[in-house]
Parts: structure tokens; C-alpha cells; sequence
């Protein structure tokens, strides 16, 4: 056997075990259950309370109620009042668990003391990191946003701010206990430098490489911090699309990245999700950034923003309707 002969038959060799074991990686993905078992008292041996922020609605909203069904105590954070107080009453009346209220507003300044005020005496084992902004749903180019600079400044302190603020406020308590988990919700799309959702997309990097840099400092104090990256979820910033395989419910989403916590730093948090984030980063960015797909993208989520309003007027007048007989 020559030098070359040996060169090709190592390198083809390397090549294989490297792709092998990539699969045999995704392959335990697919049964979470099976490689990265919960204990049933997880959750509650990490602390009496779950903190939620962005409760209101949506994911944020879907977390809070699982994490109580698993027996936590939870806090809800947003900043519409009557919404957070239906949404407590809801959780307290189906499982029973205690919720706390807070009223804020993250887009703003100075709001992080008060935070810590009403969070100081309680054993948090959770924080959800969800709340987000995106400056339009349609998507757009960097400077056709309205009042940008204000845009700019509201994003960055809900969706970077926020995250980094909450983390400071409860990782030290979770450090001296030695347990706890965090969960930053980023976004599938920080997969790849994305046009039309530009900031959004930086701002969820942000909360992307923030976890995975503080996982690795606090994993061997006893706490999970995991970035959780999904892609369509049916919620309000998605303008409510319609469930499918793709797009999953809130509720369907939740239960599924919950079982992920034990799979690394980073998740995609379902199957579906997992594979739509690996064809996202094989397609070549000179398709991604040529002019007409930005332009389909653009068109494909205005027709669906149409079509989901109205939807939502039929559904609320046949609403009406069934009130008024």
C-alpha cells in the first residue's frame, strides 16, 4: 500500500466516523425521553419557584402553567395587570400552585431594582427568560422601521437587557444553592446573519452565545443554562398562524423543550424545529440574500397576516353571533 492509497483510505475513515457520529448525536434527539430522563421531582428539587417572564401570552404564558403542573410555585412578569391577573387565576384554579404577580415593563429603563426587591426572599429553581420584542412581524429592511433609534433602543433592552438583568438577578442564589435551571429563549432564525428580521435576529444571537458562555462557566455549580432556539410556534409575534408540523402550538412546543433541558446548551426544542435549523444553515447565504427569495419571504408573511386576520374577524363575529342567540 502506497502513502497515497493510505492518506485516501484514513482521510475517507476520518470522514466517516465524524459523519457517524453526528448521526448517532441526532439520533438521540429523536428519543429525549430515553437519553436525557427527567426524574419526576425534577423541577420541584430545584426550588419552590418558577420565574416566567413575558407570561402573558404565548410561550411565556405555556412555560408558566407546565412548570406549575410539575408542581412549582411560579411568577408571572409582563406588563398588562389584567391580563397577568386572569392568567394567575387560571394557573392557581387548574393546579393549585401559589402565583406571584409583577407588573413591568422591560422595554423601559429602570425597572430591574424593584424586580429584585420582590424576588430577594423567594428559593427560585427556574427562570424562563421569554420575553421579546419584534419590531415589525411583516418583514423589513433595517432602515425602513419606524422611529428607528427608539425601535433600537426598545429592542435592545427587552430582548438583550432583559436576559442578561434577570440572569444577574437570580444565578447567584441558584450558584449557592447549587441547582437551578435557566431557560433564554432565543429564536431559530439566529441560526444565520437573517435580512428583514435584522436586529431581531442580532438580538437573539445575543441570548444564543450569553447562555452557552454561562453554561459553561456555571455547569459545574449545579445549574442548567440552556438557550432554547425555536422556530414557528403559533403566538401573537407569529400572527397566530395555524398549527401544523412546522408551526406548533405554545402548549406543544413547551412539553416538548421541556424534555430537552439535559441535552446541552443550545435546543431547538423539537424535532421538526431541529431539522428546519440544519436546512436553514445548508442553504447557501447567496440564495438566503438574493432579492427575490427577501422579497418572497416578505410577500408570503404579509398574505398570511391577511389571511390569519381574517380568520380571527369570522371567528369573533360568529363569536358574537352564538352571544347575542
Amino acid at each position: 500500500m502506497d502513502w497515497t492509497e493510505l492518506c485516501l483510505i484514513s482521510l475517507g475513515s476520518a470522514v466517516v466516523i465524524y459523519y457517524g457520529g453526528k448521526l448517532l448525536l441526532f439520533s438521540r434527539m429523536l428519543f429525549p425521553k430515553l437519553f436525557f430522563p427527567l426524574p419526576r421531582s425534577f423541577f420541584t428539587s430545584l426550588g419552590e419557584w418558577a420565574v416566567v417572564t413575558g407570561a402573558s401570552e404565548g410561550i411565556g404564558r405555556a412555560y408558566a402553567f407546565e412548570l406549575a403542573k410539575q408542581g412549582m410555585n411560579v411568577v408571572i412578569m409582563s406588563r398588562t395587570k389584567e391580563t397577568l391577573d386572569q392568567v394567575a387565576k387560571k394557573i392557581s384554579e387548574t393546579t393549585g400552585q401559589r402565583v406571584k404577580v409583577i407588573v413591568t415593563d422591560f422595554i423601559k429603563e429602570n425597572v430591574f431594582s424593584e424586580i429584585e426587591d420582590q424576588l430577594r426572599s423567594l428559593d427560585i429553581g427556574v427562570l424562563v427568560n421569554n420575553v421579546g420584542m419584534l419590531p415589525s412581524v411583516v418583514p423589513s429592511k433595517f432602515l425602513w422601521s419606524a422611529e428607528l433609534d427608539k425601535t433600537i433602543t426598545k429592542l435592545i433592552n427587552c430582548n438583550v437587557k432583559t436576559m442578561a438583568k434577570m440572569c444577574r438577578i437570580t444565578l447567584p442564589g441558584m450558584q449557592n444553592r447549587g441547582r437551578g435551571v435557566i431557560l433564554n429563549i432565543s429564536s431559530g432564525i439566529a441560526s444565520v446573519p437573517f435580512p428583514m428580521y435584522t436586529i431581531y435576529a442580532a438580538s437573539k444571537v445575543f441570548v444564543e452565545r450569553l447562555s452557552q458562555a454561562l453554561q459553561a462557566e456555571y455547569k459545574d455549580k449545579g445549574v442548567i443554562i440552556q438557550a432554547v432556539s425555536p422556530f414557528g410556534v403559533s403566538t401573537q409575534m407569529a400572527a397566530y398562524q395555524k398549527t401544523n408540523l412546522v408551526t406548533l402550538s405554545p402548549e406543544g412546543f413547551v412539553e416538548s423543550s421541556l424534555q430537552y433541558i439535559r441535552a446541552g446548551d443550545k435546543t431547538y426544542g423539537s424535532i421538526c424545529h431541529m431539522v428546519l435549523g440544519w436546512l436553514l444553515r445548508s442553504i447557501p447565504l447567496t440564495i438566503l440574500y438574493s432579492e427575490s427569495m427577501l422579497q418572497s419571504l416578505q410577500d408570503y408573511v404579509k398574505k398570511k397576516g391577511v389571511e390569519n386576520a381574517s380568520m380571527a374577524a369570522k371567528r369573533a363575529t360568529s363569536e358574537n353571533n352564538v352571544n347575542k342567540n
